[in-house]
């Protein structure tokens, strides 16, 4: 935590590949991300998932 108590964080955002959407996740959550959202990114019929993580900023 910083010096007024509050976390500060980082955030990342990756695409996911519909077809190994499980690994993808759990290999950011082994590395201390927590997903916060998957939304959808692109034109109609060409539509890329998203996804949005974030995990406590250290030092």
């Amino acid at each position: 935590m910083s010096a007024s108590g509050s976390t500060r964080w980082e955030y990342l955002t990756a695409p996911l590949l519909i077809h190994n959407t499980k690994a993808i996740l759990d290999n950011f959550g082994r590395d201390g991300w927590e997903l916060v959202t998957v939304t959808t990114t692109g034109q109609p019929g060409a539509e890329q998932l998203v996804a949005y993580f974030k995990r406590p900023l250290e030092g």
